[in-house]
C-alpha cells in the first residue's frame, strides 16, 4: 500500500498543524505504507520531511543544514535479515527546475513511478495555465 501527501499551505502554518502532518506520515509507515511527500509551499519555510525524520529518529544528511521548504520525498519501511530499516528518496526542489520522479512503493517489489514533471505538465495543458 502506498500514500502520496501533497502538502498544503495549512499543513505548515501552525506548529500542531505540522506536527499533525508527521504523526499521521509516520503512523502510515509503522502500518508499511510506503508514503511519498511533495511540498511545493513557497510562503512557509518548514521542511515537514525533516520534522518527519526527526520524530522518528532519523536524519538526511543532504537536508541537514537549512533544509529547502519545497521537496519531494518518498518513504518506506523494510525489513531486511529481520532488522527494520527506513529507505528514503528525497530532493530538494527549486521554482523554475523540472520536478524529480519517485518510487512508489505498492508492495516489497514494486515500485511505480510518480512522474511529478509529466503530471504538473499534463495539469497545466488541461487547466490551460501557462
Amino acid at each position: 500500500m502506498a500514500a502520496v501527501k501533497l502538502v498544503s499551505p495549512a499543513n505548515k502554518d501552525r506548529a500542531e498543524n505540522r506536527r499533525a502532518f508527521v504523526t499521521k506520515c509516520a503512523a502510515l509507515l509503522q502500518q508499511d505504507v510506503c508514503v511519498s511527500i511533495v511540498d511545493l509551499v513557497t510562503t512557509r519555510d518548514f521542511n515537514l520531511y525533516t520534522d518527519l525524520l526527526a520524530l522518528i529518529d532519523r536524519s538526511a544528511p543532504a537536508f541537514s543544514r537549512n533544509p529547502s521548504c519545497i521537496y519531494a520525498a518518498t518513504c518506506r519501511g523494510r525489513k531486511t535479515n529481520h532488522r527494520a530499516r527506513l529507505e528514503t528518496w528525497a530532493y530538494p526542489l527549486a521554482v523554475g527546475q523540472p520536478l524529480p520522479t519517485l518510487p512508489l512503493w505498492l508492495s516489497d517489489e514494486l515500485a511505480v513511478s510518480l512522474e511529478l514533471e509529466e503530471s504538473y505538465e499534463e495539469s497545466c495543458r488541461v487547466l490551460r495555465i501557462r
